[in-house]
């Protein structure tokens, strides 16, 4: 393992010395902490961590290394990397690279052999802190005063950073060039899955730092899937002449989205809708109710909710900052279908009368858990009604 310092430096004053196991830098970001035990490549290719300093809980990563397929986005966003303990080398036949490799390719900078449970325990105390990851600058005080200086995720618009330049049709990503992802368009033609159905229903994926996996289950669900940016007009979106609309994942405040707000407002009870994650905010917002910062956020592939239609209890994967606030969903009419079983917050609503179905955590998480994957099958039914 690499031997150059680095170190992470909090708001509220701590600092932790490490070693560099990316690319040679300084970042800024909110600190928050992921409690997934596995998937850490998906986890750094999530667009959601957009302006992020992740902390992994669980404390040993990179022992299987990075492959060639399980990248959420072809360009990662997150600010920086924390972990315990880094192994030597990674240990699949899957492996193309180390993590390390990964970061210093994609020049993110990471920290490994600091005490991740200690950083845990003061973001579950303070709430999420904002922080500054350099192995550049090694003074304890200029670092901290540093953190307390940078942006705050309260009233940030990231979408932007995220979201494509134009509309394009999904294809399934089947190779990268070079063993590292540096692109994120998707090139390669999909091969149907032998007695998969024929896609019969086109959706209009809004992407907003949309997570891969999220078109690949539409498309194994039957549907022909097109991205478009959080930008794009309600006409343009009409003109494609779509069976229904998916508001996809993404980083940021939603109410400092309000183009996209806009837009899913003139688009509600004229097509179907699914919201997911920031998706699941941007449809409350535009319905009329009210989100709010949560205290250190839901990251992580562990998470239970209780569906109150059936009174079964699902294991969930989410990473979000922002949560809806109840009150205001049952104002504008909207039925609570989902809730946290760890601090009761809003996971899931719908507006039957507006065609609207959201859910705060991930149905298409990869690599799990699968138990709420086939929720994508009520959004083909509500297209399927409005036939």
């Amino acid at each position: 393992m690499m031997t150059n310092p680095c170190k992470l430096a909090l708001e509220d004053g701590a600092v932790f010395t490490g070693t560099s196991i990316g690319a040679t830098g300084t970042l800024e970001g909110e600190v928050v902490f992921c409690t997934a035990m596995t998937g850490y490549q998906e986890v750094f290719t999530d667009p959601s961590y957009c302006g992020q300093i992740v902390t992994m809980t669980f404390p040993l990563q990179g022992n299987y290394g990075v492959n060639e397929e399980d990248f959420e986005s072809m360009t990662p966003f997150l600010s920086g990397v924390v972990v315990r303990e880094l192994p030597r080398r990674p240990s699949n036949y899957r492996a193309t690279a180390g993590l390390s490799d990964f970061l210093r390719r994609q020049n993110l900078v990471g920290i490994a052999g600091v005490d991740t449970r200690a950083i845990t325990r003061r973001i579950r105390t303070a709430g999420a802190l904002r922080g500054v990851l350099s192995s550049e600058i090694l003074d304890d005080l200029e670092l901290v005063k540093r953190a307390r200086n940078a942006a705050s995720m309260a009233g940030a618009n990231l979408v932007s950073k995220v979201s494509p330049a134009g509309i394009v049709e999904w294809k399934e990503r089947l190779s990268v060039t070079g063993g590292l992802v540096s692109t994120r368009a998707f090139e390669a033609d999909r091969t149907p899955t032998e007695g998969a159905p024929a896609p019969l229903r086109h959706v209009v994926a809004l992407d907003c730092g949309i997570k891969e996996n999220i078109p690949r289950l539409l498309a194994e669900a039957g549907c022909r899937v097109t991205l478009a940016p959080g930008t794009v007009s309600a006409e343009e979106i009409l003109e494609m002449k779509p069976d229904g609309v998916l508001i996809g994942n993404g980083p940021g405040d939603p109410a400092a989205v309000a183009e996209t707000i806009a837009l899913v407002k003139r688009l509600m009870g004229r097509l179907p809708i699914f919201g997911i994650c920031l998706g699941h905010q941007l449809t409350a917002l535009a319905l009329g109710a009210e989100t709010y910062k949560l205290p250190f956020g839901h990251h992580g592939s562990n998470l239970p909710v209780l569906d109150q239609r059936t009174g079964r209890v699902e294991i969930t994967s989410q990473n979000h900052g922002f949560a809806v606030d109840p009150a205001s969903l049952e104002r504008v009419g909207a039925e609570l279908t989902h809730i946290n079983l760890n601090d009761g917050t809003v996971e899931g609503f719908a507006h039957w009368a507006r065609q609207v179905l959201c859910l705060q955590f991930h149905p298409e998480a990869s690599p799990g858990p699968h138990d709420l994957a086939p929720l994508f099958a009520d959004f083909v039914a509500m297209m399927d009604r409005r036939h």
